[in-house]
């Protein structure tokens, strides 16, 4: 579900959702509406991490860690929402990493 400066992401199967607020909503109680995410990263796991990260590049995302592969079997990469959030998508399929 989105709207102008709101956008919710959920899964029925997940049993959880996420909600992003552009900063400076009404609808949020006067002493957060300027608040600032610091030191936060949201990681999603996701089945095809190059897919995400092309459509993400085509939609004018900036990658703001690129595509890595760790040592323990963690793909990933990173992107800002406009709020300053950090967004990781990553799989554990380091085998097909290149």
């Amino acid at each position: 579900m989105s709207a102008d400066g709101f956008v919710s992401l959920a899964r029925e199967d997940a049993g959880m959702g996420v909600v992003f607020l552009r900063r400076g909503m009404d609808m949020l109680p006067e002493d957060q509406r300027h608040d600032h995410a610091n030191g936060l990263i949201l990681a999603f796991e996701v089945d095809d991490l190059e897919g995400e990260l092309a459509r993400l590049r085509a939609e004018g995302v900036t990658v703001t860690m690129p595509l890595r592969s760790e040592e323990w079997g963690e793909r990933a990469f990173q992107v800002r929402d406009p709020n300053g959030v950090i967004i990781e998508l990553l799989d554990w399929n380091a085998s097909s990493a290149g």
